[in-house]
């Protein structure tokens, strides 16, 4: 099988080694089978967003699929790609716009799968460091780190925060009075704006996209923004990942309008545990208008979570203010360090450099604390 490096074989399961991408291409199919039967992954662990971040952030020659077959039917993934610097090392594919990473293991007989996908990641490996960052608690790459044979260390990465998926009137009858009552001003406030929010049709993803995109930017004007969602190729990889990612059901997309414009458009991902609002765009002319867009979007969100049985509204990573108004459960994201015995030394060196980055963070935030960042 042309790409492919065979490196173990249980019973009638293999697995297999991937390193070309046409055939990660062809994998979609299967790989949406696994996905459905995996309750733990989230939309950041389906085919469609993580083949169409390979198009647009993948290096030719450094994908590193580790596949599990049984029967002909994928039982388990690890999609990673190779980095050379500063150390050698796989890394889960979808990189820093992707808030979770995870590999996938069919919920029947996942630790059989874990145990064989354990062997295929140690054997592709070989002298690289294996670092999952960004693994949501009760991944399912835990599973994978509790039956590692050789050195491994957990440490915390973001911080994400999370919310019940409940409706949003349950949601404010969490906060105390005060706050529930300006909130309830707020959502009336937006009522009496006009404001309307719509779900758009599948066959108006890729217009509604681009338009989100516009307003982000405009938003952001003269601000702090992340630049990689100003660049084209970030542009490319969301609309070529999201369209499917409706069709399936992982995605949904929500435009608002005001006096018959679109004003606002937000992406919002599903998951079977979770959904979470990925990405939004509004025109200053919202706020002009004294609309409170954090709630608006809020609204929007616990619409498309309170029927779903999903278990958590995740506000994704960051600790931003507004956030903390609705009394969120902080979790921290993990990352599962896995070595061979010939790469331990790499295992220490990064331990020790979350160490001393989280270090430095500490006596920064006490300097600005005791009035060092003033002029």
């Amino acid at each position: 099988m042309p790409g492919t490096l065979r490196s173990r074989v249980r019973s009638v399961a293999r697995t297999d080694i991937i390193t070309d991408e046409r055939e990660f291409a062809d994998l979609g199919p299967a790989w949406d089978r696994l996905y459905r039967s995996c309750a733990a992954v989230t939309a950041f662990q389906s085919h469609a967003w993580l083949h169409s971040w390979w198009l647009s952030y993948g290096t030719p020659g450094r994908l590193r699929l580790v596949v599990v077959r049984e029967g002909g039917e994928l039982r388990a993934v690890a999609p990673l790609m190779l980095v050379r610097r500063p150390l050698p090392v796989l890394v889960p594919l979808g990189g820093a716009i992707s808030d979770y990473a995870d590999v996938l293991l069919d919920d029947e007989r996942a630790d059989r799968w874990a145990a064989l996908l354990a062997d295929g990641l140690s054997a592709a490996a070989r002298t690289a460091l294996i670092d999952f960052r960004e693994v949501r608690p009760g991944g399912a790459v835990e599973r994978i780190y509790a039956c590692w044979r050789g050195p491994r260390r957990r440490v915390g990465d973001s911080l994400c925060l999370e919310l019940p998926a409940a409706s949003m009137e349950e949601l404010v009858g969490r906060l105390p009075s005060a706050k529930a009552q300006r909130v309830r001003a707020k959502l009336r406030k937006l009522t009496a704006l006009g404001v309307r929010q719509r779900v758009v049709g599948l066959d108006e993803v890729d217009t509604a996209l681009r338009r989100l995109l516009e307003l982000h930017r405009l938003q952001w004007q003269d601000r702090k923004v992340t630049s990689e969602h100003l660049q084209e190729r970030f542009s490319e990889h969301l609309v070529r990942s999201v369209v499917p990612m409706v069709r399936s059901g992982d995605a949904v997309v929500t435009e608002f309008r005001l006096d018959d414009a679109v004003v606002a458009v937000d992406l919002t991902l599903l998951s079977p545990r979770l959904a979470g609002g990925y990405l939004y765009g509004a025109h200053p002319r919202l706020r002009e208008r004294k609309a409170d867009v954090a709630v608006m979007l809020l609204d929007a969100c616990s619409r498309h979570t309170e029927a779903g049985g999903r278990g958590t509204l995740s506000l994704l990573r960051g600790d931003e203010p507004y956030k903390r108004h609705w009394r969120p459960e902080p979790v921290v994201n993990q990352r599962l360090l896995l070595a061979r015995r010939r790469t331990a030394p790499l295992m220490s060196a990064v331990v020790c450099d979350v160490a001393a980055r989280r270090r430095g963070k500490q006596l920064l935030r006490s300097w600005k604390e005791r009035g060092g960042g003033g002029p």
